[in-house]
């Protein structure tokens, strides 16, 4: 019975902050409630994109392997992904094996012309591949960059990092005897 006072004490002071907590703490809302925010939401759900019309059968590997402007017709490379040894070089003036250019939409990135080709009456929109892109970037800023190779030695000279005593040895003079 000691502990009766102390504990009437805390059970009182722990239904009175019980009791202000329900009061500080706002009532819940149905959801309801936002719904007209939802529906008029800038945030929307993503939907899913619908993919690309497929390729027709006879692009389905191909891609621009070069792309060329000049006065006498535009020049396009096709290369194949499966077939290595596959390369038509088409002309905007003539068909060459039943391949030919339908409209070329050129632009000022790399790798983003388009190239629409047609056979046998199907029609295909080409672009570059951009796996081997991707290969050659990094290369290709490599390649602007100067890169000045080692000057050789002259003729009679020998290398920097070559001790006094070694130059004395290989250019013939005797050595320092400490005697």
């Amino acid at each position: 019975m000691k502990y009766s006072p102390a504990l009437v004490f805390i059970l009182s002071l722990l239904g009175a902050v019980y009791v202000q907590a329900e009061e500080v703490l706002p009532p819940q809302f149905n959801f309801d409630r936002y719904s007209k925010m939802v529906e008029h939401s800038p945030f929307a759900i993503a939907t899913a994109v619908a993919p690309p019309a497929a390729t027709p059968d006879f692009a389905k590997d191909l891609y621009i392997a070069n792309a060329a402007r000049s006065p006498e017709g535009d020049l396009v490379t096709l290369a194949s992904t499966s077939d290595h040894n596959f390369k038509k070089y088409l002309t905007t003036r003539e068909p060459v094996d039943g391949y030919s250019i339908a409209n070329i939409e050129w632009s000022d990135k790399v790798g983003a012309t388009k190239v629409t080709i047609s056979k046998d009456e199907n029609f295909a929109t080409l672009t570059f591949n951009q796996a081997l892109l991707s290969q050659s970037a990094p290369n290709a800023g490599g390649a602007s960059r100067s890169f000045a190779p080692p000057m050789p030695a002259l003729p009679g000279t020998l290398p920097a990092f070559l001790t006094q005593s070694h130059r004395n040895y290989l250019m013939g003079y005797p050595r320092k005897c400490n005697s």
